[in-house]
């Protein structure tokens, strides 16, 4: 890990720091939250703009993707984020049924997908803090907020994935700073020299 990057969590530690949060209360939001940067390679900006209506359809289906616009991003580029993942859409889809169960009537899908303890809108900033704690609770030293979106990047290089689908998914402009997210992992890089002759 390069000095003052956020560190790339292994499935064990992404396992306990889901373990952790389940024990403290706001289980199940935090568990979307988690989910939403590891399985989607979310932002802290573009999780605290995220509405109901981003994940739902005015009939409580599941929407297939994200519609991400250029407000929501950090280069002001639409992207999309795909809800595909059996554990995110589980953890999305648990979060929701709990939120319609407590709000009833007065829920709605223009109100933010994720609130803060106090029922309103998290900032960007308030949610780093979040997912800061979070990690804190689960003994995690080095890891923060964007600990997910890199994780995200380096498990789909080290799963094969091309750089440039890695590049769109993530919504960068260029492949560069792609290659600047993804983790050098030492047992990946012997096992490419270890199948070279």
């Amino acid at each position: 890990m390069k000095e003052g990057q956020a560190k790339v969590l292994t499935e064990r530690e992404l396992s306990k720091v889901v373990n952790a949060v389940k024990k403290k209360a706001h289980a199940k939001r935090n568990v979307a939250l988690l989910y939403c940067s590891f399985g989607l390679g979310l932002r802290a900006k573009e999780m605290a703009a995220l509405r109901i209506k981003h994940v739902i359809d005015a009939d409580g289906q599941m929407l297939d993707e994200i519609n991400l616009t250029g407000t929501m991003t950090k280069g002001g580029k639409q992207r999309h984020a795909y809800l595909s993942s059996p554990k995110l859409i589980a953890a999305i889809r648990d979060f929701i049924d709990e939120r319609q169960e407590v709000e009833g009537i007065l829920f709605n899908l223009e109100a933010p997908l994720f609130k803060s303890q106090k029922g309103s809108s998290f900032t960007p900033n308030s949610l780093q803090q979040l997912f800061h704690r979070m990690y804190t609770d689960a003994k995690l030293q080095g890891a923060s907020s964007h600990s997910g979106r890199r994780t995200f990047a380096t498990t789909l290089i080290e799963k094969g994935v091309d750089i440039k689908a890695v590049s769109t998914l993530m919504g960068h402009s260029s492949i560069a700073m792609t290659a600047k997210y993804v983790d050098n992992n030492p047992a990946r890089l012997k096992q490419i020299v270890t199948n070279l002759l």
